[in-house]
């Protein structure tokens, strides 16, 4: 017989399993293995055969909602392996751009086919404090998790020292941030537990995409990666409606997955990830836990309420963090922290432009066409407004390149520009090569080139913003060589579907360039699947499109012949390469010197300027400084500061002083010069740029 007044720890403790599987007994949702109802029996002298649940002999606190899930925390390995963290969030910063991009994208990739409305993603920043964090941990059942933390937070490794911070920001300070993602009109997490799906794709495993379809954004099954790498806790709650049912359901399907490194409690190790759910007595291992279909009560106290009945998926980041916005707001991995507010503040500014900048042309519409994607950013404190929701707008994140889409998506672009507000369309080749060998993918398509003035709200000027299929910025790029006086604009490149689905080839270049895509799809470029898939020579055809824009935006840009000998304002005449002689002691030595020079006076009244140097040959390497001064018509010539001076190639700024490493023949440079310490105009003054040598000469 078993001992009279035995409670559920005790009786956990003697089966040496864990108490939430003991309580699932209990309320009769899940029954002991056959190697565990022996044990039972000799404690308690209850039979479990039959699956019947057990009372006798035991006593247990009311039951209450939160008992019938549980966290179930994978067993270590049997040969002695382990993991101190999830390898697939280490390919990304845990940074909230990174997290926008990477979420948005496969929203937008999870998109409603079947209709042409956009699919509707948004961003909710909420603050926990006080009674209203207590909730919520006590919904997540914390004490069931606790040790699991404290021996993860423990261990002296990367992903133990940010739990350990996520812990002093929640329980010394009593603070938690919250940060949902959800999108409407998606597909959700549909498909089985455990079989192939987009649920077990997700939530059970590692590197694999569901994704099909060729114009999908993601191909490597890491963006996911970043829901979890964002939190501090390692820690993330979902709600899924479901564009299908399964097992009869569509909504409130919640399931929850915590990735810790391995640890060990109370004398049992554990192998990494854990998740929330209820208990499954059909799966081989009795403590396994599936997703289960909850009440609107639960979700609410989940933090997981979903608005109307869309398909989609709801992502609550348990801690989340930018690395970004805490350096910002002088707060660093101990948990030191500076103005809160600021810092929620600047997390929900970053997600605005963050959004702006990379979906810009999935949120654009033109003539009848709809845009694909709209995205909002809202911030809260204890389920109250603090930071108004925000419509992220493509006309005032990106109004140049969204002008030029529209133009593009309304057919009212132009030949050639004439006028202001004008897009001008031309098309560039890509010779797609064979896929696999197969000789009928391989061919010409011809990409779209939109080409628009620049704005002032445009940031960068003189570049060429590159996309596919799904209208995600993929890469932007200066363009070189544009002579002095060319009007500012910018440029727009759409590539494979994007260009259209009657241009030639696009599925086959649309392939072609996802697999030219590394993990943070932000360029197109040699890979490995590029190289088995197509050829190691394959990469050749991206760099071929790349100086067929670049020349299609020089005769597009270029000022014509006629018009250059016009008037005494000619960029030109106003531009000058000078520079200063070395001391005598280096007399002997010639110094790196400005060969060629390219300046613009962009849309703020600043000159920017590309300068091409030609460096000595031998093995010395150089220091020098460039000074931009204007030239004025009487006077001594006035410097004016740089507000930006980047390295392009053969060569490093360090604090305003151009490197060139040894060995070097020709390097580039550019700069932009600060436009509040012009003392005169630069429409009315022509630039002068000078090469000293830097204090000390030789590096």
């Amino acid at each position: 017989m078993g001992e009279e007044g035995m409670d559920v720890s005790q009786l956990a403790h003697r089966l040496t399993v864990t108490q939430p599987l003991v309580e699932a007994w209990l309320d009769g949702r899940s029954i002991p293995g056959p190697d565990l109802s022996a044990k039972v029996q000799e404690n308690l002298g209850v039979d479990m055969k039959g699956g019947q649940g057990f009372t006798g002999g035991t006593e247990r606190s009311n039951a209450s909602s939160e008992t019938s899930v549980v966290w179930y925390h994978r067993p270590g390995h049997d040969d002695g392996g382990r993991e101190f963290g999830n390898a697939a969030a280490f390919a990304f910063e845990a940074d909230l751009e990174v997290l926008a991009r990477e979420a948005t994208q496969n929203s937008l990739d999870e998109r409603d086919r079947g209709n042409d409305r956009p699919v509707r993603v948004r961003y909710t920043l909420h603050e926990l404090t006080g009674e209203a964090l207590k909730r919520f941990r006590t919904a997540i059942r914390w004490h069931d998790l606790q040790p699991h933390y404290q021996a993860a937070a423990a261990q002296d490794q990367k992903v133990g020292r940010v739990i350990g911070a996520g812990l002093r920001e929640m329980l010394e300070r009593d603070r938690l941030v919250l940060l949902r993602v959800d999108d409407y009109n998606a597909n959700g997490l549909t498909g089985d537990d455990y079989d192939d799906g987009r649920f077990a794709a997700v939530v059970r495993r590692q590197l694999e995409s569901r994704k099909s379809d060729a114009a999908a954004g993601g191909s490597y099954g890491l963006g996911k990666a970043t829901l979890w790498a964002t939190s501090r806790l390692g820690l993330v709650l979902i709600n899924s409606t479901l564009s299908e049912p399964h097992e009869g359901h569509t909504q409130r399907r919640l399931i929850g997955r915590l990735d810790l490194p391995w640890r060990e409690v109370d004398g049992k190790r554990f192998a990494g990830p854990a998740w929330f759910g209820q208990p499954d007595p059909a799966a081989d291992n009795s403590e396994v836990v599936r997703s289960w279909w909850a009440d609107e009560k639960t979700a609410e106290e989940l933090h997981l309420t979903r608005e109307g009945d869309d398909p989609g998926t709801s992502f609550l980041i348990v801690g989340a963090h930018d690395v970004a916005s805490l350096a910002g707001a002088g707060q660093d991995l101990d948990g030191d922290a500076g103005d809160d507010e600021d810092s929620l503040e600047r997390m929900h500014q970053r997600l605005v432009r963050a959004l702006g900048r990379n979906f810009w042309a999935a949120m654009t519409a033109g003539g009848s066409r709809r845009p694909l994607l709209e995205a909002s950013v809202r911030t809260l404190r204890n389920g109250v407004e603090y930071v108004e929701e925000e419509r992220v707008e493509p006309k005032v994140h990106q109004p140049a390149r969204s002008r030029a889409l529209q133009a593009f998506l309304s057919g009212t672009t132009v030949d050639r520009l004439t006028e202001a507000g004008q897009v001008a369309l031309v098309t560039v080749p890509l010779k797609v090569p064979e896929r696999d060998g197969l000789t009928a993918t391989a061919g010409e398509h011809r990409a779209v080139l939109l080409i628009t003035e620049a704005t002032d709200a445009d940031g960068k000027i003189n570049q060429v913003t590159a996309m596919r299929g799904n209208r995600m910025t993929v890469k932007t790029s200066w363009v070189p060589g544009l002579p002095a006086g060319t009007n500012p604009f910018q440029a727009v490149l759409l590539v494979g579907r994007a260009a259209g689905d009657d241009a030639p080839f696009a599925a086959e270049a649309e392939e072609f360039l996802r697999s030219s895509e590394p993990p943070e799809h932000n360029k197109w470029g040699q890979t490995e699947e590029l190289r088995m898939r197509y050829s190691p020579s394959a990469h050749r055809r991206i760099a071929a499109l790349t100086s067929e824009t670049n020349k299609a935006v020089h005769e597009l840009v270029a000022v014509p012949k006629e018009k250059k000998s016009d008037g005494p304002g000619r960029v030109s005449k106003r531009l000058k390469i000078s520079g200063k002689p070395v001391g005598k002691a280096r007399a002997a030595v010639t110094p790196p010197k400005l060969d060629d020079l390219d300046a613009v006076v962009d849309a703020s009244g600043a000159w920017q300027i590309t300068a091409e140097v030609k460096v000595p040959p031998g093995g010395d390497p150089w220091k020098m400084s460039p000074v931009a001064k204007l030239e004025v018509r009487s006077g001594p010539r006035p410097a004016v500061k740089w507000a930006e001076l980047v390295a392009v190639s053969n060569c490093e700024v360090v604090d305003g002083v151009v490197h060139f490493p040894p060995g070097s023949r020709r390097a580039v440079f550019r700069g932009v010069t600060d436009v509040s310490t012009h003392p005169v105009s630069a429409a009315l003054s022509g630039l002068v740029v000078e090469l000293h040598e830097s204090k000390g000469g030789l590096a």
